[in-house]
């Protein structure tokens, strides 16, 4: 009797398809754990807020913060930086206007000018990198030397050398 494909779907026999997905994610689930120290791992703060810093305030930045804000977790929008004062008013207008206490960040964390994204940076857990991609390798490294998480928008650099620099 041939079976429908109704009780086929039912079926809880695991053909070898089924098997060599199941056993891969959890060999790769495995070895990503096993490869995070404890100190990478722990939440040494007090705090369970997830800082989060925006860097390039364009549409990008703006899209992508409003994103991060939008998580069912505590996360909050503590410092924003960008080359130009209009663009990063705008967009801190509207992400608090959807997010309210979320994208609450004071005036003395909006930093202006080409240097203004080490200090941003320095305030957060996670950074999102959405400025121009002639950027994004100088801020990355800057996010990295300081121990943040990046969120980074693509292309990662224009060239070679920004390429290598990221992945260096």
């Amino acid at each position: 009797m041939k079976q429908s494909k109704s009780t086929q779907k039912n079926d809880s026999r695991l053909d070898r398809r089924g098997f060599l997905k199941s056993s891969s994610a959890i060999a790769g689930g495995a070895a990503a754990l096993g490869s995070l120290s404890i100190e990478r791992g722990a939440f040494a703060q007090a705090s369970d807020t997830v800082k989060v810093a925006l860097v390039g305030c364009g549409g990008r930045g703006s899209g992508a913060a409003d994103q991060a804000l939008s998580t069912a977790g505590d996360v909050k929008l503590v410092a924003m930086a960008d080359a130009f004062r209009d663009r990063m008013d705008g967009s801190h207008k509207g992400l608090e206007r959807k997010h309210g206490l979320k994208a609450d960040v004071k005036e003395e964390n909006k930093f202006i000018g080409f240097d203004a994204y080490k200090k941003a940076i320095s305030m957060a857990d996670v950074v999102v990198l959405a400025t121009p991609p002639g950027f994004r390798p100088i801020h990355f490294a800057e996010a990295i030397k300081q121990g943040k998480h990046v969120f980074m928008e693509k292309p990662v650099a224009v060239d070679g050398k920004g390429v290598r620099q990221v992945l260096a």
